[in-house]
């Protein structure tokens, strides 16, 4: 927690979880490029809202990991081997791990994430599908250290990490999640994660700005917890989502934009933006499958196999930890 969280906890009484977005709003807001984390998203709203974008008929990479996952899940149980406990990171909607749970012999599965209701939530449809599995929800931010349930410590641990998340880091942030992931796992764990990759610009520009606007409510929904939340008084009809690609840096970016010259009030702060003024709030980079095994090296993992799709607009990646 940083000092403006730790101030806001004492005099606001939040909780911890309150305390870290109140400092993290003020914090990015505060920058001379305004920003905020995007793992704040992900409250039940905006958890259900990425559920509709995955379903989109623009938004690719969620189908076609399903589809690699569908098609080279036995070879990548193979590679896993049975008995072995699976760490979720950012544990969301469960359609993906279903497809490891129905055919990866695990012996029990940990679900991660900071959206402890929506995680519970699964974690009792888990165990009513899969009732001689053992499952271990943990509600933490999964980009942090966080503690392993003592059950599964004798286990061989596999993390799992779809969905391009690992895009939404900047390089050196995705290095430094790799690294912390192969100290919660520990030694010899191994690593399924999902990477997006380079790919035509139009198809990018479509997956992000889908005709319905549910990437744009998505977007926006942020602004909806900190006006919940933190009594923030931002008025959404003065802000617009923006979606461009930025090719020097092979990433999406998404970001607010102030429609207008207005004030914003949150916690007693103001905080002024000019028109055409934007919130930055996700980035999502694009790898080519060289670079990433590059960056998967540089974090301590060995690159043990990948697959991609037909058109290769998707890869997912098995990774082995160094010693």
């Amino acid at each position: 927690m940083n000092i403006h969280a730790a101030a806001l906890a004492k005099a606001h009484r939040f909780d911890e979880p309150t305390s870290a977005f109140a400092g993290d709003v003020i914090e990015g807001l505060s920058q001379p490029v305004k920003q905020l984390p995007p793992k704040y998203f992900y409250d039940a709203a905006g958890s259900e809202l990425f559920e509709q974008i995955t379903r989109l008929p623009e938004y690719y990479p969620a189908r076609t990991e399903l589809g690699i996952l569908r098609e080279r899940g036995a070879e990548i149980c193979k590679i896993l081997g049975p008995g072995a406990a699976l760490v979720e990171f950012g544990a969301g909607s469960t359609t993906k791990v279903r497809l490891l749970l129905e055919r990866c012999k695990f012996a029990a599965y940990v679900p991660v994430d900071i959206s402890g209701d929506f995680l519970n939530g699964q974690a009792r449809a888990l165990r009513e599908d899969f009732p001689e599995l053992k499952v271990y929800p943990v509600t933490a931010d999964f980009t942090a250290p966080f503690a392993l349930p003592a059950a599964i410590k004798p286990m061989a641990k596999v993390g799992f990490f779809p969905g391009s998340t690992i895009g939404n880091f900047e390089p050196d942030e995705a290095r430094h999640f790799l690294r912390t992931a192969r100290k919660i796992l520990g030694r010899g764990a191994q690593m399924i994660i999902g990477v997006d990759l380079e790919k035509d610009e139009g198809v990018l520009h479509a997956a992000y700005n889908d005709a319905a606007g549910v990437t744009a409510r998505f977007n926006l929904n942020v602004l909806v917890r900190i006006n919940e939340e933190l009594g923030g008084n931002f008025d959404l009809s003065a802000f617009t989502h923006r979606a461009i690609y930025n090719r020097e840096r092979h990433r999406i970016e998404m970001h607010l934009v102030s429609r207008k010259a207005q004030t914003v009030r949150i916690l007693g702060r103001s905080f002024a933006f000019r028109a055409n003024e934007t919130i930055h709030t996700e980035s999502s980079y694009k790898y080519s499958l060289d670079r990433f095994a590059g960056l998967a090296r540089e974090a301590g993992w060995r690159p043990a196999a990948s697959w991609t799709d037909a058109a290769g607009m998707f890869s997912v990646h098995a990774l082995v930890a160094n010693s």
